[in-house]
C-alpha cells in the first residue's frame, strides 16, 4: 500500500494566519489580538501564525537559542520562536491531513506583501498530480487584506467604510482632545497603493465631518510633508498621532512617536504642534481584529468551506 494512501485526512477547513511580523515585544500586542480574533470566531477550526518578514523570523528563531531572552520573557509563547513562513505553515497543516486551507492575511492594503502570499498561494493551487486524488489541497484560498483587495465579487469600498466604523473610538477620542488625527500608515515606494489609504481617511471624514483627519505613509504618498502642508492652513495646533498599522511596534515606536530628530513627532513638534501620540496597533482594537476574522469566512464560504 502507498504510503500516501494510509495518510489521514481531516475534513475539517485549517487556517493559517499571515502577518508581517514584529520583533518588538511591545508590538506583540497587535499580532495577538488578531489571532484571538480568529480564535474567538473558529474555535474549532486548526490556527497556525505565519510570519511573511524573512527577517523577522530570522530575529526569534536567534532569540530561540538565547536563554537568556527567554528566561526574561515568560510572557512570550513558545509557538513565536518556531514561527514559520507561509509555505512552511501550509505544508505543515498539508502533511497533517488538512486539504481543506484558508490564509488569512493580517495586512491592511493589498501590496508587496499580499501579493507576494497570493502568488505563493497561486502557485501551490497550481500544483497537478498524475492521479487526481493525490493532489495535495483540496482547496486553498487566500483571504482579503483589512482594506480589501481588487476584485468583482467583494467590492474593497465596502471593507474600507467598515474599517472606518471599527475605528470610531479614534475620532471620540479626537474630539475629547480637540485635536487634529494623524495616522501613520506604511506604504510602499514602488507600490501605489496610497490611493486606498486616502480613501479611508476619506471614510473617516464622512463619519466625522467636524474633525481634521489625515493619513501619511513612511514610504510612498501621501508623506508627511503633504499632511503637514494642510495642518498648517488649519487653526488646530494639537494632533493626536496613532499608527495605521497591526502592530505598534519599531515604525511606531520610533519613526512616529520616537526622539529622533526626524521622528514624526519631533517634525510636528518643531512645526509648533502639541503631538498626542498614541502607541495602539490595530490589532490591539477588538473591532478592527474581528475584520479579518469576517474576510476569513468570507473566503472560505466563497470557497464552499465554512469555518467553526
Amino acid at each position: 500500500m502507498s504510503s500516501r494512501s494510509q495518510a489521514t485526512h481531516d475534513d475539517r477547513p485549517a487556517l493559517v494566519l499571515a502577518a508581517f511580523g514584529t520583533t518588538a515585544q511591545a508590538g506583540l500586542k497587535g499580532l495577538f489580538g488578531v489571532e484571538e480574533a480568529l480564535r474567538q470566531a473558529f474555535p474549532n477550526t486548526p490556527l497556525k501564525v505565519a510570519f511573511t518578514s524573512n527577517q523577522v523570523r530570522r530575529v526569534w528563531q536567534k532569540r530561540a537559542l538565547d536563554a537568556s531572552f527567554r528566561a526574561q520573557h515568560a510572557e512570550i509563547p513558545a509557538w513565536l520562536y518556531e514561527v514559520q513562513g507561509p509555505l512552511a505553515a501550509i505544508a505543515n497543516l498539508q502533511d497533517s491531513g488538512h486539504g481543506n486551507i484558508v490564509v488569512q492575511p493580517a495586512h491592511i492594503v493589498p501590496a508587496e506583501e499580499f501579493h507576494d502570499l497570493r502568488s505563493y498561494v497561486s502557485s501551490l493551487v497550481a500544483i497537478r498530480t498524475m492521479k487526481p486524488r493525490w493532489q495535495p489541497f483540496r482547496t486553498l484560498v487566500l483571504g482579503r487584506p483589512a482594506l480589501g483587495a481588487y476584485g468583482l465579487k467583494r467590492p474593497y469600498s465596502e471593507n474600507i467604510a467598515a474599517a472606518a466604523k471599527a475605528l470610531a473610538g479614534d475620532l471620540d477620542l479626537a474630539r475629547e482632545k480637540q485635536a487634529a488625527l494623524v495616522y501613520m500608515g506604511h506604504g510602499n515606494r514602488y507600490f501605489p497603493s496610497g490611493g486606498m489609504y486616502l480613501e479611508f481617511a476619506a471614510a473617516m471624514r464622512q463619519l466625522a465631518p467636524d474633525l481634521s483627519i489625515h493619513i501619511a505613509l513612511v514610504e510612498g504618498f501621501p508623506a508627511l510633508s503633504e499632511v503637514l502642508a494642510g495642518l498648517k492652513k488649519q487653526a488646530l495646533r494639537r494632533v493626536l498621532l496613532k499608527p495605521f498599522l497591526i502592530s505598534a511596534g519599531e515604525h511606531a515606536m520610533k519613526d512616529m512617536a520616537g526622539k529622533e530628530p526626524d521622528s514624526w513627532r519631533r517634525v510636528l513638534e518643531q512645526e509648533g504642534f502639541e503631538v498626542l501620540p498614541v502607541l495602539q496597533g490595530l490589532g490591539e482594537i477588538p473591532a478592527f481584529a474581528r475584520i479579518f476574522a469576517r474576510h476569513a469566512a468570507e473566503a472560505a464560504h466563497d470557497a464552499g468551506l465554512e469555518l467553526s
